[in-house]
């Protein structure tokens, strides 16, 4: 009888601990007792040319640590309920050399992905993203994008792809070694560099610099849906003819 109530407390007992493991990689266990920031994480996720590969992009704020990525177990659990986000276990690489990061994670199935960091005793949520990598997978186009440049103030134009759900445009002007010059963020299909006039965001940290005369620089381009997918992304490469 002593060893059957024995074995009946090993088994209570590892299934405590398994279950006690699992409840520390979810997203509400992380952040109980410390003072959380909601949608106060620029962030959006794009599927690659594998549609399982997805690309999570965040913007770093100077001073931010402690990058994480939770996702659900698949698109159904409640965006909402923080106890329904894991932390996934993927690495960090730079973007534009930094001033952007990203996770690259192979996902089997659609998810809502929260990311978090650390910022002045906070701790940091961006909106709910929706995955939608086989349902909806990124198109790549180029054409969409016209260029002027022939004045110091290139203007850039593009229209969307198939879908037609995209609420906002982040585009980012860069150098041959990728770095940012400027980053912002647009409702209309359209942005004349350096000019605020329509840029609803601007995460550009620096005055950016003039534009040289016929020199190389390139454009990037992503339409963003309301729940943070990437319908369009878009690269091109432009010269300066001024």
């Amino acid at each position: 009888m002593k060893n059957y109530i024995l074995f009946i407390c090993c088994i209570l007992f590892v299934s405590c601990s398994e279950d006690l493991e699992e409840t520390k990689e979810t997203l509400q266990s992380n952040i109980d007792g410390k003072n959380i920031v909601v949608d106060n994480v620029i962030a959006c996720a794009a599927s690659g040319k594998n549609e399982s590969k997805v690309s999570i992009f965040l913007y770093p704020r100077p001073g931010a640590t402690n990058i994480q990525c939770y996702a659900t177990a698949t698109e159904d659990f409640d965006k909402n309920n923080y106890r329904n986000y894991k932390k996934v276990n993927a690495s960090l690489s730079n973007v534009f050399n930094g001033y952007l990061m990203k996770f690259d994670v192979d996902f089997d199935s659609e998810k809502w992905v929260i990311v978090t960091f650390d910022e002045e005793d906070k701790t940091h949520l961006c909106n709910p993203i929706r995955l939608k990598q086989f349902t909806k997978p990124t198109e790549y186009l180029v054409d969409n994008v016209t260029i002027d440049a022939s004045t110091q103030m290139p203007n850039f134009i593009w229209e969307d792809g198939s879908f037609l759900d995209t609420k906002i445009y982040f585009q980012v002007i860069s150098n041959t070694q990728n770095n940012l010059l400027s980053g912002t963020y647009t409702y209309e299909k359209q942005f004349v560099y350096y000019n605020l006039d329509n840029v609803i965001l601007n995460v550009t940290r620096d005055n950016p610099p003039e534009l040289n005369n016929n020199t190389n620089y390139n454009f990037t381009l992503m339409g963003v849906s309301e729940d943070n997918w990437v319908n369009l992304f878009s690269e091109k490469t432009f010269t300066t003819q001024f």
